[in-house]
């Protein structure tokens, strides 16, 4: 048995669930369709470029969640689940995480995108462990802030060492499957790294380094 860990978006799900839910709020009128998507477009060409500014694209896309009651939000993301998401949910991934299921490997998703757009996604693979960038709430509502520091490249192992430590499970012998070169420090970590969808620079790195590089579309 060892961690069996996913990164969501572009691997787990054929598409990018952060920007998915910009496009989502835009369409529904929630925020301004205009401006917004030309801003949602803009962070997610620099994530592609290596080039996020993490802290200001949370600043931007935790906005809206603070402008919203808590269960208008909720209402909304059952809407983006059929609207957007259960169309690019990836039978292939459903079989890797469910053959590691049957070996008795524990199944970990670690994402930056935020805790509130991927838990609901994540569920549906039956995944029970999830440690995404945290939105903080007070009183109730959504800030608009980060807590914590965001699940984003090194990041992302932080997250991970915290997580080990409560848990007491163990990095040996651990997989991570993930399509970005952003995940690079992760996949360096792993003693399995698996490439999945992966983006063009990550494809490189996979040949040069005899890893495995899967389709799962």
């Amino acid at each position: 048995m060892a961690l069996a860990i996913f990164d969501l978006d572009k691997t787990l799900i054929g598409g990018d669930s952060d920007f998915l839910w910009g496009e989502f709020m835009s369409e529904i009128g929630a925020v301004d369709g205009d401006t917004y998507q030309v801003k949602n477009q803009y962070f997610f060409d620099q994530y592609a470029l290596g080039k996020l500014d993490i802290n200001e694209y949370l600043e931007f896309c935790l906005a809206p969640l603070s402008q919203h009651p808590l269960a208008t939000l909720d209402e909304w993301h059952q809407q983006f689940m059929r609207s957007k998401i259960d169309s690019i949910l990836l039978p292939k991934a459903q079989a890797v995480v469910d053959a590691h299921r049957d070996k008795g490997d524990t199944l970990l998703v670690i994402t930056a995108t935020n805790r509130f757009v991927t838990a609901p996604i994540v569920a549906k693979y039956g995944i029970e462990n999830l440690l995404a960038t945290e939105p903080e709430i007070k009183d109730g509502q959504y800030t608009g802030k980060v807590a914590g520091e965001p699940c984003f490249q090194s990041g992302k192992i932080g997250h991970l060492n915290q997580w080990l430590a409560k848990t007491g499970e163990s990095i040996e012998g651990a997989s991570f499957y993930s399509d970005s070169h952003n995940d690079l420090p992760m996949l360096e970590l792993v003693d399995y790294p698996v490439v999945v969808n992966g983006d063009n620079q990550l494809i490189q790195v996979a040949a040069d380094r005899g890893w495995p590089n899967l389709d799962w579309h």
